[in-house]
């Protein structure tokens, strides 16, 4: 009987020093720092003698600083792979921590910038096999140039041969700000006013920082200042199926995206 009972003391004392760390880690402190400083100064006393007596009033305290509402610096960290809007392999940035710790790190798109990860990728930014974009924004031009359908406007009474300018004009019209020299327009040239080519479409290509190439679907709308001759406004016309005005082109116009219905292009665009 002695026995058992000893059995099981020392059973209970062994499951009470295993359960003792999981106590301990229930009260730790918290990490948070408060700097003071007292509102009324205290009286200075003579060396050799005792301090003065406080009073109440030296007691009350001022907040000088509350670590826990401190903005943290900003983490250094180097990619590991194309970040859209950040940089290329191997490009240090400079970034919230929370950001950098939930949406670089952890995802593994990017590395502590430490002495030895920066000398690790210094030799990668000469690494051909990587592919590395002009800019970083880069990849967001070239997907944002892809959904446009850009409406191409041309007068239906005098005579016209498309030139970049009608082009860069028209991409402003959309918000877009591309310079002449920019644009590649198809060899063969587009003339009018021609109304076989209304609504129909080409392709032209837009070169990025001398760089990435881009495909844009264009078509031709045809405009007159007389108002009775006008051709009646088609709502969404990029939803309305259309032709290739040069047939060499059809296979450039298949590649590119369609542009996405309106409902879906805010969600797509997030």
């Amino acid at each position: 009987m002695w026995k058992t009972i000893g059995t099981s003391l020392s059973v209970i004392s062994k499951q009470k020093d295993i359960l003792q760390p999981a106590k301990e880690l229930a009260n730790q402190q918290l990490r948070t720092t408060y700097i003071l400083r007292r509102k009324h100064p205290t009286q200075l006393h003579a060396k050799g003698e005792n301090p003065k007596t406080l009073r109440s009033r030296h007691y009350i305290y001022e907040v000088v600083e509350d670590t826990t509402s401190v903005k943290h610096p900003n983490l250094d960290v180097i990619l590991t792979s194309y970040v859209e809007g950040y940089g290329n392999v191997g490009d240090r940035v400079s970034v919230r921590p929370n950001f950098a710790y939930n949406n670089l790190l952890l995802p593994g798109l990017a590395v502590y910038a430490s002495p030895e990860n920066l000398e690790k990728f210094q030799n990668k930014q000469d690494d051909k096999d990587i592919i590395r974009y002009s800019s970083a924004n880069a990849l967001y031009t070239v997907k944002s140039l892809q959904r446009v359908l850009l409406s191409v406007i041309m007068n239906m009474e005098m005579p016209w041969t498309l030139k970049p300018w009608h082009i860069s004009t028209s991409f402003r019209k959309c918000g877009y700000v591309v310079p002449e020299d920019t644009i590649t327009l198809p060899e063969q040239p587009i003339s009018g006013p021609n109304m076989d080519l209304e609504n129909k479409e080409f392709a032209i290509t837009v070169t990025i920082n001398n760089k990435e190439k881009v495909d844009v679907r264009c078509r031709i709308h045809h405009w007159s200042t007389d108002i009775s001759e006008r051709i009646p406004h088609t709502p969404q016309f990029w939803e309305t199926p259309s032709e290739p005005i040069l047939p060499e082109q059809a296979p450039i116009l298949e590649a590119i995206p369609p542009r996405p219905p309106a409902k879906n292009r805010s969600a797509q665009l997030n």
